[in-house]
């Protein structure tokens, strides 16, 4: 069954209206079930904080309409379960602050689903830079969210450079490595990050199957910049 379905389900049996009842819900919804639990939680997130930060701006683009349903890659059969939760958002006077902290709350004791809150941040920055910009306020709503959910400067500017002028950026800053690093160190260094960012990884920490373009696309990111590193290093 897929996640739509199950995000259907669950919330046609809680009772509440409003978007903030819903995440409440979560905290006792699939206890018995803790992957399922993850899986609807960082679906919901996505949901709930892509919805407020969609008018961040002032305006929403087809580009991150579009980028919104690449990224969650819903049936069309089942849009309508998403259609719904985003509704609940924007009627809910609740604003994303409060998500976001409700959602930090639920990232309970476990070192892989406090890791999910980065993958959210991920993937709320996948869609407000669909259209080639980051707004300034975009951007506050960003670093608002990553300071909820306990997400330090640097881990937050490393996501921020994997997604605002990636194909200018200094490669060695998206992998997070030196210059005056040796080749086969930096290597190892890539290696590494690409065994923690696999979809694998990504999905035992909470992240559906269904939004495998939020690994897929960090992992062109760690790609290209270490065969940018690669290829000036054989040059000189």
């Amino acid at each position: 069954m897929s996640i739509w379905l199950r995000i259907g389900e669950f919330v046609s049996r809680v009772s509440s209206t409003t978007l903030s009842g819903v995440i409440e819900a979560l905290r006792t919804t699939f206890s018995t079930d803790p992957q399922l639990q993850r899986n609807v939680a960082f679906s919901i997130a996505m949901i709930a904080l892509s919805a407020k930060m969609a008018k961040a701006d002032g305006i929403v683009t087809d580009n991150e309409v579009k980028a919104f349903h690449r990224l969650f890659e819903v049936p069309e059969g089942e849009f309508g379960n998403v259609q719904r939760l985003f509704n609940l958002a924007k009627q809910d006077v609740a604003g994303f602050e409060a998500y976001a902290e409700r959602l930090a709350s639920l990232c309970g004791s476990g070192t892989e689903n406090c890791e999910m809150l980065g993958d959210i941040l991920d993937g709320l920055f996948h869609i407000a830079t669909a259209d080639g910009f980051l707004h300034e306020r975009e951007q506050t709503f960003l670093a608002r969210v990553a300071e909820i959910f306990d997400i330090d400067q640097e881990h937050f500017d490393a996501i921020l450079r994997r997604h605002v002028d990636a194909g200018s950026e200094d490669p060695y800053r998206i992998l997070g490595v030196s210059r005056d690093q040796g080749f086969d160190e930096i290597r190892r260094h890539y290696r590494r990050l690409v065994a923690e960012n696999h979809p694998d990884r990504l999905i035992a920490r909470g992240v559906p199957a269904e939004f495998v373009a939020i690994a897929n696309s960090r992992l062109a990111s760690l790609n290209g910049a270490f065969e940018r590193i690669e290829r000036d290093m054989r040059v000189s």
